[in-house]
Parts: structure tokens; sequence; C-alpha cells
């Protein structure tokens, strides 16, 4: 018999084809996602997925698995839902943190969902400062939190993806890539970038705002920032360059600053995270909302 963890981690992979992109969506190692599917593979006896060093895929036997899993699961996930909430009540507050203008339009979009599938669950807003990410979390300020993943804190539970965000460099529109259709990170081996004072796991920092490229280019490193709005005034002013999320372009655009995709950096999701131990039945209402909102947009 399949674990439910295992199940997930199967449909995870099984949807983006990359280690490294499930295991930022399960929010654990990727370690821990290759562990599972060989352990799957070694009792059901034959492979799901064929990897070399450049693709992953599903072989037959693989997909046939995950046709029969996929709805299993999701109606696995509705029926526990449906009866926590019959058995403890949905009802309850939740205090939502969300950071800046882009985490703001994520946490519009739970307000409206939980509306429809939660409607006794309150929720108050509360906005999160850049520089103190999991901060307001763990002193319990908010009792949940928009954040753009990755995030492995043995404390925290990651719920459902709720976006993911393709990734753009942000330079001055005078700057050589500013007219580019898109780039490679690689391109920016000569260029500064800022490092950003923040509380989050060191992981956290370096997949946001790398300091090096993925094939080991060390990047200059400028001026220490805290805020989108600081990153973007030193790119206008020509100081640098920043990787950052496609949802900063569309909340915070200046007619300065270009925004150039970039092909080669995995995309950022965005999730739903809460402390384990402080976990409600209004959360869990919450996450459920999450999660419906997440199939509604992909069908949309």
């Amino acid at each position: 018999m399949l674990e439910l963890r295992e199940v997930r981690t199967l449909l995870a992979l099984g949807e983006e084809l990359h280690f490294g992109r499930a295991a930022a969506r399960l929010g654990v190692s990727q370690s821990r996602v290759s562990e599972t599917l060989r352990g799957v593979e070694r009792r059901i006896g034959g492979r799901l997925f064929e990897r070399t060093s450049r693709q992953v895929g599903l072989t037959a036997l693989g997909a046939g698995l995950l046709e029969r899993l996929r709805p299993v699961h999701e109606e696995l996930a509705a029926a526990y839902a449906e009866a926590v909430a019959l058995a403890r009540g949905a009802g309850g507050t939740v205090r939502l943190g969300f950071t800046g203008a882009a985490g703001g339009a994520y946490a519009a979009g739970l307000i409206r969902a939980g509306r429809e599938h939660a409607p006794d669950c309150e929720l108050v807003l509360h906005e999160v400062a850049c520089g103190d990410l999991l901060g307001p979390l763990r002193r319990g300020e908010v009792d949940a939190l928009v954040v753009r993943l990755p995030i492995e804190e043995p404390d925290l539970t990651v719920g459902p993806l709720i976006g993911r965000e393709s990734r753009l460099l942000a330079v001055a529109l005078d700057h050589p890539l500013a007219g580019r259709a898109s780039v490679s990170i690689e391109e920016a081996a000569l260029e500064t970038v800022f490092a950003l004072a923040n509380t989050a796991p060191a992981y956290w920092r370096d997949f946001h705002l790398p300091l090096s490229t993925p094939a080991g280019h060390a990047l200059r490193r400028g001026p220490e920032v805290r805020t989108c709005q600081e990153i973007l005034t030193l790119v206008a002013a020509g100081v640098g360059v920043a990787p950052l999320a496609e949802s900063v372009a569309r909340h915070y655009a200046q007619p300065d600053v270009a925004f150039v995709p970039v092909h080669d950096l995995p995309a950022a999701p965005v999730a739903l995270i809460w402390r384990t131990a402080q976990e409600t039945a209004a959360i869990r209402a919450l996450a459920r909302s999450a999660e419906l909102l997440a199939q509604e947009t992909r069908q949309a």
C-alpha cells in the first residue's frame, strides 16, 4: 500500500517532471523526493519515472498509476476536509500575514475563496515586513502566512500551493539587457546584485536573490536591501540588477526599470504556511479554500 505522503510526492513529481520543483512544491528536500520515489518503485517492482541528467519523464507504468491515483487523492482530501469541518466546526478567526502588494493580491484571492468555501472562517489581514518574513508567524502575531517557497522548517507546515511565478531580471532601461526577449542568469555573472536583509533562512534568500549562478559564477555583492522599492530604486539608478518574481513587475512596475524574463531560473512557488503546533480548524478551512482556489485558477 502507498502512504499518503508517497501519493503526494508521486503526483507532484508527475506534474512538475523535475525533482527540484517537486521538492519546492512539497516543502521538502530534493533528496527526500528521490528517496520516496526509489522506495515506491522498489516495492512495486518497476520504474515509474525515467530520469537522466537532463530530464524526467513518466514511464507507461507511472502514467497509468498516476491517472488512477489523482482522483482518489482529490476525493480523499475533500472527504477529510469535510469531516473535519463537521466534527470540529470551521468557524473562527485566522490572522493572515502577507508581504507587500504582491502578497496582498494572493491574500485578496484567499478572502474571496474563503467567503465561498469557508464562510464561517473570518480572515484578519496583517502586512508582514519583507525584512522579518517568518518572525511574525513564529512570534504568534499571525496564524498563517502567504509566502514564496522554499520553506523547509520543522515547526512549520507548508500548505497548498496557490501560485507559481516565473523569474524576471530587473535592469535599468539603458542597460544592454533591457531590450532582450529573455536572458540567462549566467549573463548576470559580471553584474552587481543585492544582498537581502531578511530573517528568512539562508536557503530562502539564496533562492530569491542568489549571489552565484547555477554554473557557480559568483555575482558581485551590492548594497543590502530590505524592500522591493529599495531594490527597484537601486536598479533604476544603475547600481545593479535583481532577479525577482513576476508579481513584483505587476505590482511595482516603474517607467525607468525593465523586467526581462530569465529562462534558466526555477519558478517561485507561492503557498500558505502555518505553525504546525498551532493548527486549528479555521486554518484547515482556510487551507482547503486555498486548495480549491488553486484548482479553479488552473482550470480557468
